[in-house]
């Protein structure tokens, strides 16, 4: 589970014992992508079924959980109570990314990243973009972050392969500087990738896009190097 040691959000107070619940609960539903029932929570937290519940109704007045009711597969006629996190609570844990990454951390996403993309054959790119999609709220860091947008639309040029991605790569290696080759790159791919998913989809990697340019300035020269790197290497 991760660690936040935020205090505040928005100039409101927040315990660290209910971060610690809306973290559990983040991370378990971006696991399933479904609604967790309090009792499910308790037991990864290791409290009362009672004590996850009024904790839960807590952070829900707070907005930053929703409750709905959905029909117990166990008992039938009998609905149960479960919990999922909002729009706020996303915007909460990407607001607390951490702005350095260990080296030994970003050969691990390195490593995923182009293991997803040697996994083209099995999916289709819907299928592929999806899969990257779901791993980018648990990004704890914004290099993370923006390796991770990079690995989303190298996997949609090297599906589009021959002269597209041979055009992009000349691109790529005749830009002067990493920040601005990694801005070419991304707009160039995506202005080619927004035309042909669904719609859905689109809108969804065309405001995560926008958030990776605004975390570009902010990423070292290393970090930017690294990222460089990737997509480099990547289309060797």
């Amino acid at each position: 589970m991760r660690a936040l040691q935020v205090k505040k959000v928005n100039g409101v107070a927040m315990s660290k014992r209910r971060f610690q619940f809306l973290d559990q609960l983040v991370e378990m539903y971006q696991k399933t992508r479904l609604p967790i029932h309090y009792e499910a929570l308790a037991k990864a937290v290791g409290v009362s079924k009672w004590t996850a519940y009024d904790m839960l109704k807590e952070i829900e007045r707070s907005g930053y959980v929703t409750r709905s009711y959905e029909t117990n597969p166990n008992e039938t006629g009998r609905s149960q109570v479960v919990f999922a996190p909002t729009a706020k609570a996303a915007e909460l844990f990407r607001q607390q990314r951490l702005s350095a990454l260990p080296a030994e951390r970003w050969d691990e996403t390195v490593r995923e990243i182009r293991r997803l993309l040697d996994s083209m054959g099995q999916m289709s790119i819907q299928e592929l973009l999806g899969q990257m999609l779901e791993e980018i709220p648990g990004k704890r860091s914004n290099l993370e972050f923006c390796g991770y947008i990079v690995g989303m639309l190298l996997a949609y040029l090297k599906q589009l392969g021959g002269k597209t991605e041979s055009v992009i790569r000349a691109l790529i290696r005749k830009t002067s500087g990493h920040h601005a080759g990694l801005l070419m790159f991304v707009g160039t791919v995506l202005g080619t990738a927004i035309q042909t998913v669904n719609e859905e989809l689109g809108s969804e990697i065309a405001e995560l896009v926008g958030e990776y340019v605004e975390l570009l300035d902010g990423l070292t020269g290393g970090e930017q190097t690294l990222l460089s790197e990737l997509v480099r290497e990547t289309l060797a």
